[in-house]
């Protein structure tokens, strides 16, 4: 299998992993059980990731990091506009 196949599809894997908890957020329009910390520590390791994959021109890196910064951002606003004051 081609390295570069196997790094998209992993990429793709785990990039897609908070996209349940997203869509569980807007639909119920809920983040009491979210951590701040947990999604600002997330994109802060992503977003190297990303700068690491541009670094290494490696494009299943940066595809999959950056998509996972995205979703992660839309968490972050969700929480942003969601939270109990």
């Amino acid at each position: 299998m081609d390295e570069n196949i196997l790094g998209l599809v992993a990429g793709a894997i785990t990039s897609v992993a908070m996209l349940p908890q997203l869509i569980k957020v807007l639909k119920e329009k809920d983040v009491k059980d979210l951590s701040l910390v947990m999604i600002l520590t997330l994109i802060s390791g992503l977003s190297l990731w990303v700068w690491y994959g541009f670094l290494k021109d490696e494009l299943p890196i940066i595809l999959s990091n950056a998509f996972a910064v995205l979703v992660n951002i839309c968490l972050l606003i969700s929480y942003i506009i969601y939270r109990k004051k």
